[in-house]
């Protein structure tokens, strides 16, 4: 699972056997250390409508409805999006996708992800 925070976005990425874990269990967290503290962040079904994601102690938890989930699970669709309103009137964007391996070049471990569909057009 991967995190990318910037502004006020969150966006999480899915491995096809994390997506698989996911739909199983209905929830899936992953660490990062900073040697005396770390950063957690998870994905879980809830009864809801739409993404929301909360940040206490240390961990960030996006939350996805569960009807959403199903169809995630049953079908070739990539993500989700929503924009959370925030108490200050801002809203976080929020972004799940399944994780497509990548068209350039990386030294990062891509054997789990998804192929991608615009592999066949960058050669």
């Amino acid at each position: 699972m991967k995190i990318r925070i910037k502004g006020n976005s969150v966006r999480v990425r899915l491995t096809r056997s994390e997506v698989d874990r996911f739909g199983k269990e209905g929830y899936i967290e992953e660490q990062t250390s900073f040697g005396a503290s770390h950063l957690t962040y998870a994905l879980q079904k809830e009864n809801q409508e739409n993404l929301s994601a909360s940040f206490e102690n240390n961990k960030v938890t996006m939350k996805m409805p569960l009807l959403w989930a199903e169809e995630w699970l049953a079908t070739e669709r990539v993500g989700y999006e929503s924009n959370m309103p925030l108490p200050n009137g801002e809203f976080l964007y929020l972004l799940l996708e399944k994780d497509f391996v990548c068209l350039d070049n990386t030294t990062e471990d891509q054997s789990d992800n998804y192929p991608n569909p615009m592999a066949e057009f960058h050669k």
